[in-house]
């Protein structure tokens, strides 16, 4: 029996889209080792009992979210550093992507992930944004394939999903990403435009940010987990409007339409590579023709790479 590590970034994190991102990447490593043992270990606390785990692996994935920066040295999205990676090496990514939009990579983010990351397999990157970035530090193995939460929404499940606008939606704010002006905006579309308006907080500051926004007797709370906006999602015909990328992907796993704000490279990238629906920030004047305009989803996933990617663990 193998014994596999996966980073979780959902530990010690305020922001209820890495459950989702950690939701698919344990799914599909459930699929490609059902007789191996997985330990999810923290990403960001790399503790003496984590190295514990890491050293006893076969095997050691890192999947999701945007935890390489060209600065880790001083931005710290992955709790690595020069000490704690002489005891653990050939991470294979798994879908993740780069922090924001940066020149260059420096010296040591290069050497440190010329350490730790598995020049045996190939290394699945989010987006092309990420897959360049490796590429400029003379990563080879490197192979575009998507965020794993996007890896089940095939052609039929797009298919599926109503055209037309329903009367009430779900939204979200992002805590870390404050606008006000733009915000208030989306607010005011989305009461006026919707019969009933469903606020999810999927980040720890986002209920005192909305607070403030807007009148919150106007629209209802949704609680801060995963139940709750899998509940409506599931029982309900709704959509989804906002600025978190991942309560958008829900939203579209669960087969709803879905108009995702982009307020950073992660969606913005997504949006390029995959046409996932994302609106820029800054053309929020449109958002009332595109609720009630006839709305298809075409996504491009790159299926070829994600059966590549999975191929290479075939036989283990």
């Amino acid at each position: 029996m193998k014994k596999i590590s996966v980073f979780d970034t959902s530990i010690s994190s305020y922001n209820l889209g890495n459950d989702i991102i950690m939701e698919a990447v344990v799914k599909y490593l459930n699929e490609l080792f059902p007789f191996s043992f997985i330990v999810r270990v923290p990403s960001m606390e790399i503790t003496s009992n984590t190295l514990k785990f890491l050293r006893k692996s076969d095997y050691i994935f890192f999947g999701g979210t945007n935890s390489l920066s060209s600065r880790m040295e001083f931005y710290k999205q992955w709790g690595v550093n020069l000490f704690n990676s002489f005891f653990f090496k050939n991470v294979i990514l798994m879908g993740l992507g780069w922090w924001q939009y940066q020149k260059g990579v420096s010296l040591y983010t290069k050497y440190l992930l010329n350490r730790l990351l598995s020049s045996e397999y190939l290394l699945s990157v989010r987006d092309s944004y990420t897959e360049n970035k490796l590429r400029s530090i003379n990563f080879k193995n490197v192979i575009n394939t998507s965020c794993p939460t996007l890896w089940g929404l095939t052609n039929d499940h797009i298919s599926s999903i109503k055209k037309e606008r329903s009367e009430k939606v779900i939204f979200t704010l992002t805590d870390y990403h404050q606008n006000p002006t733009r915000d208030k905006k989306l607010i005011s579309i989305l009461t006026k435009e919707y019969n009933k308006v469903y606020f999810w907080i999927q980040g720890w500051g986002d209920y005192e940010y909305v607070k403030q926004l807007t009148d919150i007797s106007k629209i209802e709370i949704l609680n801060p987990n995963l139940d709750s906006i899998n509940n409506i999602l599931e029982l309900q015909d709704i959509d989804y409007i906002g600025t978190r990328l991942h309560g958008g992907i829900r939203a579209l796993q669960k087969g709803k339409r879905t108009i995702i704000i982009g307020i950073d490279n992660r969606s913005l990238e997504m949006q390029k590579d995959y046409n996932l629906p994302v609106i820029d920030q800054n053309n929020l004047v449109n958002l009332n023709s595109l609720i009630n305009s006839s709305m298809e989803i075409k996504l491009n996933i790159p299926f070829d790479n994600i059966k590549k990617w999975k191929a290479q663990f075939k036989d283990i």
